[in-house]
């Protein structure tokens, strides 16, 4: 039995449509790549806890969360824990940077092994590594759309 877990996460482009994501590799689905975000706090909409969890994760105190750029559901294990994570994802702009130093124990935590700016070539490369949600540059609004 799955436990639900609401989270929500951010698609932060540059001005070139990059996207930026964090490598992660989970017990249970392996190495992939996700958008900066994670799960919602007690009583916090989906936008709040996107925006808290970007300025956890990045530092990043000047994106704000766009509009809604679709949900999903997955299924993985957290801290030994099987979950089913419906997921709201949120579209800003932003400059290209790597993430501030002062959220680098915050990215431990949550087991980040490291990040980059995907370019939608690169989402598209058939030998990438998996990125999710799955199929991210076919999502309007999203890299290279």
């Amino acid at each position: 039995m799955r436990i639900p877990r609401p989270a929500a996460r951010v698609a932060v482009l540059d001005p070139d449509g990059a996207v930026f994501l964090f490598r992660y590799d989970n017990e249970e689905v392996g190495v992939h790549w996700a958008l900066p975000g994670g799960g919602l706090e007690p009583g916090e909409s989906p936008r709040e806890g996107a925006l808290r969890e970007l300025r956890e994760e990045t530092g990043w105190c000047d994106v704000e969360p766009g509009p809604l750029l679709c949900t999903w559901e997955h299924d993985f294990t957290r801290a030994g824990v099987p979950v089913r994570q419906h997921e709201y994802i949120y579209l800003a702009h932003g400059p290209r940077r790597d993430p501030a130093d002062e959220a680098a124990a915050a990215r431990a935590a949550d087991t980040i092994l490291t990040w980059r700016w995907w370019t939608p070539h690169d989402l598209a490369a058939p030998d990438a590594e998996p990125v999710w949600p799955p199929r991210l540059a076919e999502l309007p609004g999203a890299p290279g759309v």
